[in-house]
Formats: C-alpha cells, sequence, structure tokens
C-alpha cells in the first residue's frame, strides 16, 4: 500500500504553531476516502496541526470506498478511518465500531447533503429536476456507501423503487468513465466526480445536487478497544482536525489546492467548484441530529431489504471525546452555527428516534 507521510519540519510547519519536541509526538495510522469532503484530513498533515496538538499522523493513500477503508482498518493498516454508511454494514458484520466526529455533515440541522449528486447522459431521456425520470434506466453507484443510501432515497422521493432501475456497483473513480463509455446512463456520487464528469463528459447534465434527501453520514471511526486505551489521543486527533476543518471553511480555494494533492487525477478548477458544497457541511461536532443520520440510514436501508438487521445507534457512537474538544476549544467552531438546545448532547442523554 502506498502511504504519503509528511515529516514535522519544513514549510508545513512554518505556517503552524511550533510542534511539541519530535519524541514527544505520538504516532498515528488514519485512512481516507478518495473524495472533496474528507480533506480535512490532509490539511491537518499538511498545514501541521496534528504537530501542533502532539501527533504524528500517516495518512494511507485514498481509498476508492469507506468499504476499502474500513478493511484497511480491519487488517490493521491504520487506527482510525473517515467512513459513513459502510459504517453499518460493518457493524452488522461484527466489527465493534464507534463513531467520534463527523468528517462531514451538519451538527445543527437535520438535513445534509451538498456533496451529492446525480448526472446523466442527456442522450439518456433522464431530465435535470425530474429524477422520475431515472425509471428504467442504468445507474451506477456504490453499493454499501453514502452514494447508494443518496440514490435510494431519491429514488423514494421520487416515487420509486429499487427495482424500477438497474444499479451497477461501481467505485467513484470509475464512474465517469462508465459515462462516457454508454456503460451507464448516469451516477449518484459525492464530489468531485459529478463536477468531474459535467466538464470532461460531453452530453452529461445534472439531475439533482443535494435538495435535503438524506441527512450525510460522514464519521471519524475506529474500533472501541482502541478508543478505550488512547482517550487523549483522540481528543489531539479531533482538536486537530477541527482547526483544519475551520481553516478549510475560511479558506476554501487554498483548501482546494490540497485536495488536488490528494485525490488522484483531481483539477485545480474542479476542486475549487467542489470545495463550494463541501465548507457547507464541514462540521466536527456531533449532536442529536448526527444520531438521527445513522438510525435513519440503517431504517431506510433495512425497510428497501438492503440490511437484515439494524442496531442501536447508541452503542456505537462516543461523543465525549469531541464534547472535550468543543468545551475546551470553543473558538475552534465559533464560526459555525450554534446547534439548537433540544439537538445537544449532554450528560445522561440517550437518543431516542
Amino acid at each position: 500500500m502506498l502511504r504519503r507521510t509528511f515529516v514535522a519540519a519544513g514549510l508545513a510547519l512554518a505556517l503552524a504553531a511550533p510542534p511539541a519536541g519530535a519524541q514527544d509526538l505520538v504516532k498515528l495510522k488514519a485512512g481516507m476516502v478518495s473524495s472533496i469532503d474528507q480533506i480535512g484530513l490532509p490539511i491537518a498533515v499538511e498545514r501541521g496541526f496534528f504537530e501542533k496538538h502532539g501527533l504524528e499522523v500517516e495518512i494511507a493513500r485514498p481509498y476508492a470506498t469507506g468499504v476499502d477503508a474500513l478493511n484497511a482498518l480491519q487488517a490493521g493498516e491504520t487506527q482510525v478511518v473517515q467512513v459513513g454508511v459502510p459504517m453499518i454494514g460493518a457493524v452488522l458484520r461484527g466489527m465493534d465500531l464507534v463513531a467520534l466526529g463527523n468528517f462531514s455533515g451538519k451538527a445543527d440541522a437535520a438535513g445534509a447533503d451538498a456533496t451529492m449528486a446525480v448526472v446523466a447522459s442527456e442522450a439518456s431521456g433522464i431530465k435535470p429536476g425530474d429524477p422520475a425520470t431515472l425509471k428504467g434506466k442504468k445507474i451506477a453507484t456504490s453499493f454499501g456507501t453514502i452514494n447508494h443510501l443518496y440514490i435510494l432515497a431519491l429514488l423514494e422521493r421520487a416515487g420509486l423503487t429499487p427495482n424500477d432501475v438497474t444499479l451497477v456497483n461501481t467505485p467513484p473513480p470509475d464512474m465517469t468513465v462508465a459515462l462516457l463509455s454508454k456503460g451507464v446512463d448516469a451516477f449518484s456520487a459525492w464530489d468531485p466526480w459529478p463536477i468531474v464528469a459535467l466538464r470532461d463528459v460531453p452530453g452529461t447534465v445534472q439531475v439533482i445536487r443535494g435538495g435535503n434527501v438524506i441527512s450525510y453520514l460522514g464519521y471519524n471511526v475506529a474500533n472501541r478497544d482502541w478508543v478505550a486505551k488512547n482517550g487523549p489521543t483522540v481528543e489531539k486527533f479531533l482538536a486537530a482536525l477541527s482547526e483544519a476543518d475551520q481553516w478549510m471553511r475560511k479558506n476554501p480555494k487554498r483548501a482546494a489546492a490540497v485536495a488536488t494533492r490528494w485525490v488522484p487525477g483531481l483539477k485545480l478548477e474542479v476542486a475549487e467548484a467542489a470545495m463550494e458544497f463541501n465548507v457547507q457541511q464541514t462540521d466536527r461536532r456531533l449532536s442529536a441530529n448526527n444520531y438521527a443520520a445513522l438510525h435513519a440510514a440503517e431504517e431506510r436501508l433495512h425497510r428497501l431489504g438492503f440490511l437484515k438487521a439494524t442496531f442501536d445507534v447508541n452503542k456505537h457512537m462516543e461523543p465525549k471525546h469531541i464534547l472535550k474538544v468543543m468545551a475546551d476549544h470553543p473558538e475552534l467552531f465559533a464560526d459555525l452555527p450554534p446547534i439548537p438546545e433540544a439537538a445537544q448532547i449532554k450528560p445522561g442523554w440517550t437518543y431516542k428516534p
């Protein structure tokens, strides 16, 4: 597995606060997926935020999907990864995972899917703004990921069922090729792939972008045993990521430039266009809204027959570390809307659907 490591030296550190002594840095291996909404992780590396908080973080080369990232976590290649919907299947298969914070989503609101879109070939007859015209079409998606959840929810909103279309399991980086070769009529994906298709595949139209079709799932996830033994490290990790998120919200174009170094083949103009949507849901905090997002996702997948069982979301989210970061570093979240009191996680709180 190819890896990129940024050592605590050089330009990255010149742009950040002085790090702890090299001998004091706690080493950590983290995994990410090849998408714009995961860029907070490499920003924290490149800008020296991890070193500032006492960590030396090595990032695995971006995986195609969260399923691949979780396989790496299970194999011991990483200690923490950024995934959403694939966490559900992994838990049901026996992985004892806990979500620690958001890499993408919203703590202050229920709906969040600005980084998602469905694009189609104009020749397919699928019409922009009319998801009902997806009926009978062949649609690429990535099974068991947020791409899959998004298209399933969109079909339901349009009065369709999964049986009304043909879903083709496709890694996001291959979707533009599938559309170009007419192997599919449309695809559902996270950024930057919809934007890439609209720019690079002739005759591509956008069927829908976002629309609060789903509540986004995008969590920092780790094995429960590791989290229980490494609480201070988890808090340093989340604090550094929260600082990176705020920097990204304030510097979207510079953040887009970072993305071009981590998403293979990503052009700067595409990254800048995608970053406009990404910063709308860059919020590391956890609230009742994020519990509800996980519950709603597994409920939909179960109801549609993609899951044989569900689990209690309270047992697989561990908010105490991000809550401590929120309490200790309120300045890192000062530019975000406040979390409504009814959605705040307080002592003794339990999520009830």
